[in-house]
């Protein structure tokens, strides 16, 4: 597999030709699999918010989509339901059924959209999704106890299964929120620093993005009575596929396609993030990377970043993908995406499962937003 980038402003996403050695990959629907993540998922997703006193409940169905800012139905965009697909996928692969996943997977994107909710405030997003954030239409209050609600819901969920292995899912599931937190933590204190590592950021997003695919990934598998070994092996495949989506994530943070992303142009360099793009960069030495540092020291001590022209982002664009760290970012991704993938030879499961993981991870790499 190869990964690669265009040069051009909203039309840089890394692709994957043939997606992969195995023909079985190529047969495999993606869409079709998320689909059902979704629409396993969704009844029981739903159930959970319908507990939350107003009007958390109705802000929270406005975060996923279902109705509008008025209240009325709506049909939006509730992610890519990546997250409930593996775990589907990771009941599975333990040779239980796709519906042993379900409470995982709705306590894994319960989870998710908490992080969402907290992050949007943190980050001082406006859109995502193509839709004016929670906090911007709520209020922070509001965005702050719907997210607490939903991390709650999402253990409530798990423990009201009453066995063992609800238990033994629920611990994972724990875990991976206090490494999500760490992660948020560590991009935050970043974001005031003038030097970042490699080794640096590479933690931060595998804690942030790379716990809780994780345990996605090993979740369903829990809760279908797989022992530690294969879970752990499971959450390694996870693990590496979080980077390299976080890795596709940075990208698009930089040159994505707002239509498609729902965020700003430049959105990450608007925040002052250290992603990998720009970590790799600063990395990399030579003009383009002094010159590179120069500027966003000086944007650090500015008191008219928020004025910044679109031409003056794209400079910075610009000298972060001269000095190296698009094309390393790019093949970060892919190096990530092959140690996923190889992390599955070590799983005894049934070869048209294998084939699926194989295919969500490729569309993890190639996707737009």
């Amino acid at each position: 597999m190869t990964v690669s980038s265009t040069g051009t402003r909203g039309e840089t996403v890394p692709t994957v030709p043939s997606a992969s050695a195995n023909p079985a990959v190529d047969t495999v629907d993606v869409t079709a699999l998320l689909e059902r993540g979704r629409a396993l998922s969704a009844p029981e997703l739903r159930a959970a918010v319908d507990r939350l006193a107003a009007p958390m409940d109705t802000v929270a169905a406005y975060h996923f989509g279902w109705i509008d800012a008025q209240g009325r139905p709506a049909d939006g965009d509730g992610g890519k339901a990546v997250r409930p697909a593996l775990a589907l996928l990771s009941a599975e692969a333990a040779g239980a059924a796709a519906e042993v996943g379900v409470p995982g997977a709705v306590a894994v994107e319960l989870v998710h959209n908490f992080s969402l909710l907290h992050d949007d405030l943190m980050d001082g997003d406006e859109q995502r999704r193509h839709r004016d954030t929670v906090w911007k239409v709520h209020g922070p209050a509001q965005a702050i106890l719907v997210g607490d609600a939903l991390f709650a819901l999402a253990n409530e969920v798990l423990l009201e299964l009453g066995t063992v292995e609800a238990g033994r899912a629920t611990r994972r599931l724990t875990t991976a929120t206090r490494k999500l937190i760490d992660g948020q933590a560590q991009d935050i204190s970043y974001e005031h620093r003038e030097r970042v590592t490699v080794e640096e950021c590479l933690e931060m997003e595998g804690n942030k993005t790379g716990a809780l695919l994780a345990c996605a990934c090993s979740i369903g598998a829990v809760l279908g009575g797989a022992d530690d070994r294969t879970a752990d092996t499971l959450e390694a495949y996870g693990y590496h596929l979080g980077l390299a989506f976080q890795a596709v994530d940075d990208l698009l943070g930089i040159w994505g396609d707002p239509d498609a992303t729902g965020k700003q142009t430049w959105s990450d360099l608007r925040q002052r993030k250290k992603s990998l793009p720009v970590v790799a960069a600063l990395a990399a030495g030579g003009p383009a990377s002094t010159r590179l540092g120069e500027l966003l020291a000086a944007d650090a001590k500015s008191n008219d970043f928020d004025s910044f022209s679109e031409e003056e982002f794209a400079t910075r664009a610009a000298l972060i993908e001269e000095a190296g760290g698009r094309e390393w970012t790019s093949q970060e991704a892919r190096r990530q995406h092959t140690i996923a993938i190889e992390a599955l030879d070590a799983v005894d499961m049934p070869e048209k499962i294998r084939a699926q993981l194989t295919a969500l991870a490729d569309f993890v790499v190639v996707r737009k937003r």
